[in-house]
């Protein structure tokens, strides 16, 4: 088995960065290159119908500004002293981006941190991109969930380091 490429998706969650480790360690171990992504969703199409006064391109601009901040803050403490990293900022369908990346680029392996929805008592374990990626893939994906005890200490897993909220 050859590891060359390995695809991180984050949305800043907890479940997120409680995967950031798994992401380095293994492309550490395999010396592999690490692509981190994070998906920026249409607010346009999202809110056209019930926010039309809201400046899109403002908000746009605000969370472009914000997801390439947090991009930097949210894994950096997980990869430890790992360097062979890079950094895409991406818009869409997260699951669908998520894919055409990995396809684009040849990734070997695809992370992902969940919910942990079976340590929380929901029925899913997965949330629906988590779920997408992993039943769409075209590669081995691993999925790293919360434990329960960081389950229940993590209220929102959209507030961002700086604390905004993220919509």
């Amino acid at each position: 088995m050859e590891i060359k490429k390995i695809l991180f998706a984050t949305d800043f969650s907890a479940g997120s960065r409680q995967a950031a480790p798994y992401a380095a360690d293994l492309a550490r171990r395999y010396g592999a290159k690490l692509y981190v992504i994070h998906v920026i969703q249409n607010m346009g199409k999202m809110t056209a119908w019930y926010a039309p006064k809201v400046d899109m391109k403002e908000l746009e601009k605000t969370m472009e500004e914000k997801s390439q901040q947090e991009l930097q803050l949210c894994c950096t403490a997980g990869f430890g002293d790992f360097k062979n990293v890079e950094y895409r900022l991406l818009k869409g369908a997260p699951y669908e981006q998520i894919l055409q990346f990995q396809q684009d680029n040849k990734i070997d392996l695809i992370i992902i941190g969940t919910i942990g929805g079976h340590n929380t008592g929901k029925e899913n374990a997965f949330g629906s991109t988590a779920d997408r990626v992993l039943k769409n893939a075209r590669c081995p994906v691993l999925t790293v969930s919360l434990s329960a005890k960081e389950a229940a200490e993590s209220t929102d897993p959209r507030l961002c380091s700086a604390g905004e909220i993220r919509l």
